[in-house]
């Protein structure tokens, strides 16, 4: 049977741009109410002024357990409650672990792991009213890695594997539990990526479809709507992500080191110049260490 969102409330981290934003709108045109949730809160007021009165907004900080408390008890008094919960708030570093300051490291893991604990903790009574559904964002980053990375690969293998227990741990509720595992996304995440390291763009022309491919916003929406509509326990974007996760014995095996193994001596240090030269830990967009960017 169809999840049908119609009338449905999703609670949305990480909506003020990119993928979030992306959803919430293509949500609301269907029908749903949207909770649009994160730390922009020009943006994400202005997001929901486009939407309409039957959508709301809250700055909050993923990582804040009180931050998260306060934007749930708001979104249940302007909607009603929860059906829905997108735990997507996320961002990646710029930089290897042996130039990156250690605060930089963890608060990549903070919010892309730890966040998405805390807004399940957060919201958990709420949707469990509504027999509700959870999808966490993952990432093709689970299974295979890429030097540049650490902190977001390990962030986001965490969040996959979270996702699991927490699908057997919901299950007697009546709660649904998916994870997402996209490629690359064309967001303001990886052209500030690529903006700042011609080594990346690099790399990408070098891998082999999906993994040296940029998807459009607009199919990671679809592939979204159609796991909840489904209440899928995987959600791929593209489909392909989808072989690869089957193929991760092989991935993560010596004989999935080797291709990357042959660059890595070469690529890091220039990754690690290149970082170094922009004089950034976060891309421009990015909300990086909690504070909002223009």
């Amino acid at each position: 049977m169809t999840y049908d969102i119609t009338g449905r409330v999703l609670f949305i981290t990480g909506a003020a741009r990119g993928i979030g934003e992306a959803v919430a709108r293509a949500a609301a045109a269907k029908g749903a109410r949207v909770a649009l949730v994160g730390l922009e809160s020009e943006r994400l007021e202005r997001i929901a002024g486009e939407l309409g009165p039957q959508h709301t907004w809250a700055s909050c900080d993923v990582t804040d357990q009180s931050s998260l408390d306060a934007a749930v008890k708001h979104t249940v008094a302007e909607l009603g409650g929860i059906d829905v919960v997108i735990a997507n708030a996320g961002i990646a570093n710029h930089g290897t672990v042996a130039e990156s300051p250690a605060d930089v490291v963890a608060r990549v893991m903070e919010v892309n792991l730890i966040g998405v604990s805390r807004t399940v903790s957060a919201t958990i009574a709420e949707v469990e009213k509504r027999r509700g559904y959870y999808l966490l964002v993952s990432s093709l980053a689970a299974f295979t890695a890429l030097p540049g990375m650490a902190a977001y690969c390990g962030s986001k293998a965490g969040v996959e594997n979270y996702g699991n227990a927490l699908r057997f741990e919901l299950a007697h509720r009546g709660i649904g539990v998916g994870t997402a595992h996209m490629g690359w996304i064309d967001t303001d995440l990886v052209r500030d990526v690529k903006a700042d390291s011609s080594t990346f763009e690099d790399t990408l022309r070098k891998l082999p479809p999906p993994l040296g491919s940029i998807a459009t916003v607009d199919e990671c929406v679809a592939g979204f709507l159609e796991g909840i509509a489904k209440r899928k326990r995987r959600v791929f974007v593209p489909k392909s992500v989808g072989l690869l996760a089957g193929l991760r014995p092989i991935t993560f095996s010596w004989l999935g080191d080797l291709p990357v193994m042959a660059q890595a001596k070469k690529m890091v240090p220039q990754l690690e110049a290149q970082f170094r030269k922009t004089g950034r830990a976060f891309g421009r967009t990015s909300v990086g260490m909690g504070e909002p960017k223009g």
